[in-house]
């Protein structure tokens, strides 16, 4: 038997006005079940951008509907698509987006705040979480002092504290050289493999491959990767 659907894409399109308008998305239609590892790879322009933010709920679609474990986002009200977001969602970045003069602790505490965390959980899980991506050394550090892989080490640790249902990482080897970026796909899998769903949009197929299962977009249509 499959696992449920996490992301349910049904004929998604979304278009921008202009003369003539943007087609960004083109009926897109994509399922990512529980535990899957999905790369959408595709170049600058493609769509992935807008593809990310349907997929965060920091935007809606023009046509289609968006199934989030099943249940149709295309209605909700921006405050339970903020409730959703901050409890279901976690999300990484190329640009880390870390605070530069609180702690790698604090940074990672205070993603606590907006995902429903009890008060009396917060730090044990913001520790297990540093802990998890291998910084437990680094807990009152700054960021301003860590490498580039460490801060999108702390990145994750914010992202995953919440025990999201799907991890979204957006470029997330983008600011990164080589050898970090192998760093920071390690993690993945070793998250992956404990059972997190990840999607992860890129422009690099070296990143992409290291995914179960791609996704090439282009012009804004979906395709397999065989």
């Amino acid at each position: 038997m499959s696992e449920p659907a996490v992301i349910d894409l049904r004929g998604l399109s979304r278009s921008f006005p202009g003369t003539p308008p943007v087609e960004a998305l083109q009926r897109v239609d994509l399922v990512v079940r529980r535990g899957e590892y999905v790369s959408i790879v595709g170049p600058s322009g493609s769509g992935k951008s807008t593809l990310l933010h349907i997929l965060g709920l920091l935007d809606r679609p023009t046509a289609g509907d968006y199934l989030l474990d099943g249940v149709s986002t295309a209605t909700v009200s921006e405050n339970e698509r903020a409730h959703l977001r901050g409890g279901r969602i976690g999300f990484v970045f190329q640009a880390f987006h870390l605070l530069p003069h609180r702690t790698v602790l604090d940074n990672v505490l205070l993603a606590t705040l907006y995902s429903g965390v009890p008060r009396a959980e917060r730090r044990e899980r913001a520790l297990a979480a540093l802990d998890r991506v291998g910084l437990s050394h680094r807990l009152d550090f700054l960021p301003t002092v860590l490498s580039g892989g460490e801060r999108q080490r702390v990145a994750v640790a914010r992202a995953v504290i919440s025990q999201p249902h799907v991890l979204l990482a957006d470029e997330p080897t983008g600011n990164l050289d080589s050898v970090t970026s192998e760093g920071v796909l390690d993690l993945f899998e070793e998250l992956h493999a404990d059972g997190l769903t990840l999607v992860v949009i890129t422009h690099d197929p070296k990143v992409s491959a290291r995914a179960q299962r791609q996704v090439r977009i282009a012009d804004g249509r979906l395709s397999e990767v065989a």
